[in-house]
């Protein structure tokens, strides 16, 4: 299976259980998981995705909304338990994460924030940690606490999610497999995405986007760190069946740091598209016209989410929540290859990769300290496999190391003068 999963080819449609073996879930019996933000989207599908993937697990839902979060907790049944907490106050995070041995945050939006108060509480209390982050300043800023975390015996993971996250583990083993194959050394990397309307993930996903245009998109072109203009650089990128091609944006997000630095790939760039098209055009309009502060102003935008989000579910109804995820490796040696992700339901799967992630941990994947997932203390090589497995579950197509003309990619560049 490993032969297949990170060969040279692939393998596609991944419908299989990828659940925790009977043994693996015994030995997770009487731990405890409280996920923070548990009442929204994304906690919600975790939290539905870990009682799946191990029965046996005990799974506190923590959130600030009482009746939300009792509802979910009936979703879940037993085994299951509600628990009242103010992200923003210590004392509430504290008490909260009593009895935990693993705390999930998926109480976005990440971005704008100037604190990683539920890190500093897990690391304070001694509890495991695992984050959805998908801004580079909060990762970075969580990553400074290594050291503590260490101190304390902690491990923890930032950006564990869908993208960012299984997208790092996929660009990780691109890069393993190819290294290993010759003396082939990697040239660039690009991580494209896509998502149709919100993705079913709600007023998060849709704040995030807004507060994402208000950042300089930071790329590396040959070695070299360039700030881009958020939502330019379209480029058509085709991601296979059941999605087609779809037009992607440049953004800022913590992966391309993150494989500069750690997979040291020279040239490394992020694009994101959604649908319908007018979306598209919605957003570049808002990254041309709107000024940055403003975009960057956390109650200000989330003002625009409350008038945009009721026209947002409507076009949800008709475009789906289809979600994509292209990485693209060239080596020096002019081979290429390609990683390839897609699945019907954006906020199911990353309930269930971000469910897989916290089960790495909770298995004794993660060594002390906080870590990007593609750092080998964060996710061990030979976890990644299972990881994969488990989080690849229902996708319509998850393909990894085949060579681009196998996926009838061809990227091309739209008028620009740089293409990272």
């Amino acid at each position: 299976m490993a032969g297949a999963l990170f060969g040279s080819f692939a393998i596609t449609a991944c419908a299989k259980d990828g659940g925790s073996s009977s043994k693996e879930d015994d030995k997770l019996k009487g731990s405890k998981v409280l996920v923070l933000g548990g009442a929204g989207r994304v906690g919600g599908s975790t939290a539905v995705a870990l009682s799946k993937l191990s029965p046996n697990l005990s799974i506190a839902v923590g959130d600030r909304n009482r009746e939300k979060g009792a509802a979910m907790v009936a979703t879940l049944g037993r085994n299951s338990s509600l628990v009242e907490v103010d992200f923003e106050n210590v004392e509430s995070l504290e008490a909260a994460l009593d009895g935990a041995d693993l705390v999930v945050h998926t109480a976005g939006p990440f971005q704008q924030t100037d604190k990683c108060a539920v890190l500093e509480a897990a690391i304070e209390t001694k509890t495991a940690y695992v984050d959805v982050c998908d801004d580079t300043n909060f990762a970075l800023r969580a990553k400074s606490f290594k050291d503590k975390a260490v101190a304390a015996g902690i491990p923890a993971i930032t950006a564990g999610g869908i993208y960012p996250g299984v997208s790092n583990l996929m660009a990780a083993e691109l890069v393993r497999v190819a290294t290993s194959e010759s003396e082939r050394e990697p040239k660039s990397l690009r991580f494209y995405y896509y998502t149709a309307g919100s993705g079913g993930a709600g007023p998060t996903v849709l704040a995030t986007s807004f507060l994402l245009l208000g950042e300089d998109v930071v790329a590396y072109n040959k070695g070299e760190k360039v700030k881009l203009k958020p939502f330019s650089g379209m480029v058509n990128v085709d991601f296979g069946k059941g999605i087609g091609s779809r037009d992607v944006y440049l953004l800022n997000l913590p992966e391309v740091h993150s494989a500069h630095e750690i997979l040291r790939i020279p040239t490394v760039s992020a694009r994101f598209g959604t649908a319908p098209f007018f979306w598209n055009w919605g957003m570049e309009v808002m990254a041309n016209l709107l000024p940055q502060e403003f975009l960057k102003d956390r109650s200000k935008v989330g003002a625009m989410v409350q008038l945009f989000d009721p026209l947002v579910r409507a076009v949800d109804g008709f475009a789906g929540e289809r979600v994509a995820m292209r990485i693209d490796l060239k080596c020096t040696d002019g081979r290429d290859t390609v990683g390839l992700f897609s699945h019907k339901s954006l906020s199911q799967c990353v309930g269930t990769a971000t469910a897989a992630f916290a089960l790495a941990v909770l298995e004794g994947s993660t060594q002390p300290g906080v870590w990007f997932p593609e750092e080998p203390e964060g996710i061990a090589v030979e976890a990644r496999q299972i990881l994969l497995e488990r989080a690849s579950q229902g996708t319509i197509n998850f393909v990894m190391n085949k060579p681009p003309w196998m996926v009838e990619t061809k990227p091309k560049e739209l008028g620009l003068g740089i293409y990272v």
